[in-house]
């Protein structure tokens, strides 16, 4: 228990004093899973939007799958990026693996399928609020997209949100795809696994704390969020 509590005290004070390796992890798990999230948004929001209002053969289908892929393995995903950046994979000669795109590709992978099916639920309530109105201008499902899109962008800001808190509390498929190399690949919860495996408890205790502190501030935003688009709506 002492051990314990003089490694607690001794990560309080890498986290206070901004400990230089302490703050590199951070900023490029911080970096990674912010690009992670850009990426999955440019391809989950328009087809999640495109799902909500288009209707076709197979879409139940495709609904289906797309809630399946939200529970999609890590290590599933993060073999499956291996295989493809790895060098004798279709990718391999952009050189990637082992380096923060391939973290980012592998998380944005992971959530793309999580953005897409809540964008769905979203936009799925304004499209029968607008549908009429919308096509007595002419737009279509297709045209109707970007409308959405923008309508709903203070619902779908919880969106990105959520997908962010899912990509920083990721472990599996970045440690396939990023080695985990120190002073490169090297983020917080990557680092955690290793340096308690190592016994160096404050430096794990440190990036746990910090961890903790940004899912429970992006959980207390999408609330606000959420919050503030009811009232809104009121």
């Amino acid at each position: 228990m002492e051990d314990f509590d003089a490694a607690f005290a001794i990560a309080i004070g890498m986290i206070g004093s901004a400990d230089p390796a302490l703050l590199e992890i951070v900023v490029l798990s911080l970096k990674v899973s912010a690009a992670a999230v850009l990426l999955a948004a440019l391809v989950g929001l328009p087809l999640g939007a495109l799902l909500a209002v288009a209707r076709f053969p197979g879409r139940r289908a495709v609904v289906v799958a797309l809630n399946a892929l939200m529970g999609l393995p890590p290590v599933v995903a993060g073999l499956a990026i291996y295989l493809l950046l790895s060098r004798s994979g279709p990718l391999g000669e952009l050189g990637l693996l082992f380096t923060p795109g391939a973290m980012v590709l592998a998380q944005a992978v992971l959530i793309a399928p999580i953005l897409a099916a809540l964008a769905r639920q979203v936009l799925e309530g304004l499209w029968e609020e607008y549908a009429e109105q919308l096509r007595s201008f002419g737009a279509g499902p297709w045209r109707a997209v970007p409308s959405l899109l923008f309508d709903g962008r203070f619902a779908l800001s919880t969106v990105l949100l959520a997908g962010f808190g899912r990509a920083s509390a990721e472990v599996g498929a970045v440690m396939i795809v990023g080695g985990n190399i120190e002073g490169f690949t090297r983020v917080m919860t990557t680092a955690i696994a290793l340096e308690t495996s190592k016994g160096n408890l404050p430096l794990a205790l440190a990036l746990g704390v910090v961890l903790m502190a940004i899912v429970l501030t992006v959980n207390a935003a999408v609330q606000v969020l959420r919050d503030a688009a009811a009232r809104r709506a009121a």
